[in-house]
């Protein structure tokens, strides 16, 4: 499963990199559902993104999966790819917090998350594409990093 969705969004990273110049229609403000998955638990819950102004976008979620429940917020620069239409690069990070509960056992971490990613917002559409490769680290009682977390977001923006 892990490697088909993998082969998913790289195949609609490669068709965004290779689209026509198109007029991309800009957008303030997206909210759809998120995913952040690698080692270890896929989680999938609701995401919203927002631009406060051309370059710096915030991004919150709500990921639920692998008896976890996550609150995770990030701030992220954004920059233009030129000749691609409606792509842009993104650097960023944030916070999060995750809590766990199983067979009687409950535990809550703090995270630390850097981001790199593309943003894609499908010119004449309004739907908005968002990969990122999300490295986080744990910190609470079971303290770990884990370098091969990736996030999707779908979104329909306005």
């Amino acid at each position: 499963m892990k490697k088909l969705l993998f082969t998913i969004i790289a195949g609609v990273a490669l068709f965004a990199t290779n689209l026509s110049n198109a007029n991309a229609q800009s957008y303030k403000t997206a909210l759809g559902l998120g995913l952040d998955f690698g080692n270890g638990s896929t989680l999938v819950g609701p995401s919203i993104k927002h631009f406060f102004n051309g370059n710096g976008a915030g991004q919150a979620e709500v990921l639920f999966g692998g008896n976890s429940v996550r609150l995770q917020a990030f701030y992220q620069y954004h920059g233009n790819i030129t000749g691609a239409s409606g792509l842009k690069w993104f650097v960023g990070g944030g916070p999060g917090i995750n809590f766990f509960s199983a067979g009687g056992y409950d535990q809550t971490n703090f995270l630390l998350i850097p981001q790199a990613g593309l943003d894609f917002k499908i010119p004449g559409a309004p739907i908005q594409m968002g990969f990122d490769w999300r490295p986080t680290a744990w910190i609470g009682d079971n303290s770990e990093f884990e370098a091969g977390r990736f996030g999707f977001g779908f979104r329909f923006t306005f």
